[in-house]
């Protein structure tokens, strides 16, 4: 039945759903590795930090609810191959390849592992046994996709805000000790090394594949109308948005102020884990193991539907249940591997992506107001892809020393992971100046094709 607009139940709901959906392993590891390596600069490295994690999938969703949810018709303004390329790249990055495996990875090794044995963590069995319990759970939520909202946003996201929530009150009722001193990385550019944090958590790309997911549960409520379809979105996103603020910072804090009592630790599992145990003594191992499994687990539900919706549309002859049941179990052979491989391999490849998404995005929500043409996207998308490239080989290890030289020396911000930034900018300066001179603008060719088909 169609409707001209949901209750504003009905709006939290979708806006809890799509928390629930970014709030996924990354997004409790990283905030507190953050906060005990950035120290007193905590909360200047955490507003770098909720720019690329925080406002950038914001800023996705938007640009999807434009169109539908369907992030392929803003990269085809490059080019239609590169359309459809980059953007199941995208969802092989973000699903059955890194982003799904790395939710149960993540979950087992800090919600099950601190309760086994030291024989049974030295076998492969136990993360075996919980992958297929993982994973099963997964198949039978994704399977159905229209009661994601109903699963997700009314049951399992008030579960993991409550586990949270008594992690966080108990830190600032009985802090565990005063800020540090950064550490290196921290002291002279902690809101740029914030920033470039921010691409670990991966929800500016998965805001591109989850954009999806939202626009078909506000379908599935009986709204059909395009602009009030966006609107909801918007809406949506601001609600998750306004979660992610608040939890990214309390985890910030928590991981700032825990050095004193926990020490300096490996990485945001290990302070999470020691914190819990410093907080609570054993049941906080258990309250840690609730929220990253209620984390996990939403965000594997998510990226399994959204992906699986995405190729059912490019490869129609096999259904969605098909594709839900072929990437779950694909990921959990992935899943397999270990979480430290897993990264490993990402890392690199996230880091070479992430800014060509980013281009994408900011320069789809500017058009409309500045109108300009194919040429500014080309441009953007050859330079960020360019230089992202050396940035993904420093992040692998596989620097050219000659190069890396030249850019250390000359490109500004190339030493702090971020020097495709200044030439994307001046790229799309000089494409503006290109389309303004030839008088063609993206939207009107979009139209005329529209009109013609």
């Amino acid at each position: 039945m169609k409707k001209e607009a949901l209750t504003r139940k009905e709006t939290l709901a979708i806006g809890l759903m799509l928390f629930a959906l970014f709030f996924g392993a990354g997004n409790m590891i990283f905030p507190p590795s953050l906060g005990q390596q950035a120290g007193v600069n905590t909360w200047s490295a955490t507003v770098g930090f909720l720019i690329t994690g925080v406002g950038l999938p914001l800023l996705g969703i938007i640009a999807t609810s434009k169109t539908n949810g369907d992030f392929t018709k803003i990269a085809n303004r490059v080019h239609p191959i590169f359309g459809i390329f980059f953007t199941i790249v995208l969802y092989l990055a973000i699903g059955p390849f890194f982003g799904i495996p790395r939710t149960d990875t993540v979950a087992f090794e800090i919600g099950v592992t601190p309760f086994l044995s030291d024989s049974a963590l030295a076998s492969n069995v136990p993360l075996m046994i919980y992958t297929i319990i993982f994973f099963g759970i997964t198949l039978f939520l994704s399977l159905n996709p229209t009661k994601i909202v109903d699963r997700i946003g009314k049951v399992l996201t008030p579960l993991l805000l409550t586990v949270l929530a008594i992690l966080v009150l108990k830190s600032l009722l009985t802090p565990m000790g005063e800020f540090q001193l950064p550490q290196p990385r921290y002291e002279s550019a902690s809101f740029v090394a914030g920033f470039v944090d921010g691409y670990l958590t991966m929800d500016a790309i998965a805001a591109l594949v989850f954009g999806i997911v939202v626009i078909s549960s506000i379908r599935e409520k009986g709204i059909v109308n395009s602009q009030k379809l966006s609107a909801i979105c918007i809406k949506a996103g601001f609600i998750a948005a306004i979660g992610l603020i608040l939890v990214y910072v309390s985890l910030a804090y928590i991981g700032a102020s825990s050095v004193e009592s926990i020490g300096m630790q490996a990485n945001g599992g290990a302070i999470l884990t020691a914190v819990a145990r410093e907080l609570f003594g054993g049941f906080g191992t258990i309250i840690l193991g609730l929220a990253i499994t209620f984390a996990c687990l939403t965000t594997s539900i998510g990226l399994i539907s959204a992906c699986s919706s995405f190729f059912n549309r490019i490869f129609p002859k096999l259904s969605y249940k098909g594709f839900v049941v072929v990437l779950t179990i694909f990921s959990a052979v992935i899943a397999n591997v270990g979480l430290t491989q897993l990264i490993s391999i990402s890392v690199p490849i996230l880091t070479f992506i992430y800014p060509i998404a980013i281009s994408l995005i900011v320069l789809s929500l500017v058009a409309s107001v500045l109108r300009f043409g194919r040429e500014v996207y080309v441009l953007a998308v050859v330079t960020s892809s360019f230089f992202s490239l050396f940035d993904g080989l420093n992040a692998a290890n596989l620097k050219i020393a000659s190069i890396d030289k030249l850019f250390t020396n000359h490109l500004p911000l190339y030493s702090d992971g971020m020097g495709w930034l200044i030439p994307t900018l001046i790229a799309c300066i000089i494409g503006y100046m290109i389309s303004k001179i030839h008088g063609s603008y993206v939207e009107d060719l979009e139209s005329s094709s529209r009109k013609a088909s």
